[in-house]
C-alpha cells in the first residue's frame, strides 16, 4: 500500500467481495470490511441501527457504516441527494423517501458488484428516481453545482486524498447546498504497523486522519457553517486487537491517548450572494 493507486484496488477488491455477503456476514467486521474479526460485540462497533428509518430496506443493508448521515442531513421534499460510496444503496433508499417522488438521488461508487447490487435492489423497489453510477468519489461523474444535499457513510476515510474528494464535494454541491457525512477521524496517533495492515485500512481504522486536519480541510476549501451533529467512540475489541498487536502492545494502545470517533459532520457551500463565495483553486480562497 505504498500509493494511491494501491490502496484504491485493495479498497475496491474487499468491497467487492462484501457486496457477495449477507448483512450478517459483513456485521462481524470491524465497519464490515474483514474476516479477521471473531468477537460477538464487534457487530455494533462502528454501524448505527437504519432499520426504524423510513425508506429502510433490509437487502441494501450490508452492516456497514459509522453513523446515520440521512437522519441529520435536512433533506427536503424536491431535493437531489447524492450518496458517497453508496454500496447497496442502503442511504440512497432512505434518502429518496425524504426526496419524494419529485426529487433525484444518485448513489456513485467505484464497486462494480456493489453498484450492480444496488441497480438490482432499486429495480425490486421500481424506484425511477434513484440512480446508480460507476465513479470515483475524487473525480465525480458529475456536472458542477448538481446536488442540493450530499450524504457518506464512512466512506471518506477510504480514499486516499481528502482533499481531493472534499474538493469534489464542494464543485458538485450546488450554490448554498450542504453536506451531512459520518466518518471515521483519530486523535493522536495509531501504532505504525497498523498504517500498512490491509484488512485495517479497508476496514475504515487507519485511512483515517486526525479529526482537526479533516475538519481544517472542510473549512479551508470554502465551506461556511461547519458543525459536527454528531461524535461517537468507537473502541475496538481486544479479539481484533490481538490480531495485530502483541499483548504488550494492547495494553500499550488502550492505556495511551489514541482516539478514534465517528464523527458526522454537517457543511454549507456559500450562496453566490455570499461575498465569500468561490470555487476552491480560483485563487479567492
Amino acid at each position: 500500500m505504498n500509493n494511491e493507486f494501491e490502496i484504491k484496488n485493495l479498497v475496491r477488491e474487499k468491497y467487492a467481495a462484501i457486496a457477495e455477503q449477507s448483512q450478517l456476514q459483513n456485521a462481524t467486521s470491524c465497519c464490515g470490511a474483514t474476516s479477521t474479526c471473531s468477537g460477538q460485540e464487534v457487530y455494533n462497533i462502528m454501524a448505527d441501527d437504519y432499520t426504524t428509518l423510513d425508506g429502510y430496506n433490509p437487502d441494501a443493508d450490508l452492516g456497514l457504516g459509522c453513523g446515520l448521515p440521512t437522519e441529520f442531513a435536512k433533506i427536503k421534499l424536491g431535493n437531489t441527494v447524492i450518496d458517497l460510496g453508496s454500496g447497496a444503496g442502503n442511504d440512497a433508499f432512505i434518502a429518496r423517501r425524504m426526496v419524494g417522488e419529485n426529487g433525484k438521488v444518485l448513489g456513485i461508487d467505484f464497486t462494480e458488484a456493489m453498484i450492480s447490487k444496488a441497480r438490482e435492489n432499486a429495480e425490486k423497489l421500481k424506484f425511477n428516481n434513484v440512480e446508480f453510477r460507476l465513479g470515483d468519489i475524487d473525480d465525480m461523474p458529475v456536472t458542477s453545482n448538481y446536488a442540493d444535499v450530499i450524504v457518506s457513510n464512512c466512506v471518506l476515510n477510504l480514499v486516499p486524498n481528502k482533499y481531493k474528494v472534499i474538493s469534489e464535494i464542494f464543485r458538485v454541491l450546488k450554490p448554498g447546498g450542504h453536506f451531512s457525512i459520518s466518518d471515521i477521524v483519530l486523535e493522536g496517533e495509531l501504532p505504525a504497523k497498523w498504517k500498512q495492515v490491509a484488512e485495517l485500512y479497508a476496514g475504515c481504522v487507519s485511512g483515517a486522519i486526525q479529526r482537526e486536519v479533516y475538519l481544517e480541510i472542510i473549512e479551508t476549501l470554502g465551506f461556511k457553517n461547519v458543525v459536527i451533529q454528531k461524535d461517537k467512540a468507537i473502541t475496538i475489541p481486544e479479539d481484533i486487537l490481538a490480531n495485530y498487536l502483541t499483548r504488550e502492545e494492547i495494553q500499550t494502545y488502550k492505556n495511551g491517548k489514541t482516539k478514534i470517533t465517528s464523527i458526522t459532520v454537517y457543511a454549507e457551500k456559500p450562496t453566490l450572494e455570499d461575498k465569500n463565495s468561490c470555487e476552491p483553486g480560483n485563487g479567492c480562497c
